[in-house]
């Protein structure tokens, strides 16, 4: 998909609709996302970034279990739809960017968590490599990084679900720490080398 492309199409489906996919209400979508929450190795964490955060339905879940949330898309459509999820913004513990990735990732930043769901197919294989090197060089020692995607066929998918993952698995320094597979979904967690500070 193309940048231009692909944030045009999902301006489109965000202007119709904050919730385009029934994240809050199909069965799917809270099933996926308990069982991410469930498969966290930590209670809770100081820094995490949930790129491509769509209408901040996760986004809710993880500022439950963070002190600071970086949360990010590319369609302000998506981010109105979040700003009003969390209209709050937990007493500013979450933080809502607009950003183009793989080149807005935010590479000052160290996080103990990032959680890519359902984002990375989206995009070439080389544009999902340089997104988990991101991921990777980001992580505090200990960190967690987070991979949960679809794997039935649809139109917009660009990389496979298994591709995502297997670069994902190839990143230096990180060990598998969660594997679930099922015939939706698949979630895989690799903690990063060292301890927590």
């Amino acid at each position: 998909m193309s940048d231009s492309h692909g944030l045009a199409h999902f301006e489109t489906l965000y202007a119709a609709s904050d919730d385009p996919w029934d994240v809050r209400g199909a069965w799917y979508e809270q099933r996926k996302r308990a069982i991410l929450l469930a498969s966290l190795g930590q209670p809770h964490y100081r820094s995490a970034f949930e790129p491509g955060c769509g209408n901040g339905e996760m986004s809710a879940a993880l500022a439950q279990r963070c002190e600071q949330l970086l949360a990010c898309d590319g369609a302000a459509n998506a981010l109105l739809a979040a700003a009003r999820r969390l209209p709050d913004a937990h007493e500013g513990r979450v933080r809502f960017e607009q950003r183009r990735l793989p080149q807005e990732w935010p590479r000052d930043q160290t996080f103990d968590l990032v959680v890519i769901s359902e984002l990375a197919y989206y995009f070439d294989p080389g544009v999902v490599a340089s997104m988990l090197a991101g991921a990777r060089a980001g992580l505090v020692p200990g960190g967690e990084l987070v991979l949960c995607h679809y794997l039935r066929d649809f139109d917009d998918r660009v990389t496979p679900t298994a591709e995502v993952h297997a670069i994902a698995a190839r990143l230096p320094g990180m060990r598998r720490t969660v594997h679930h597979l099922d015939e939706d979904f698949v979630l895989d967690i690799w903690r990063a080398d060292g301890e927590r500070p």
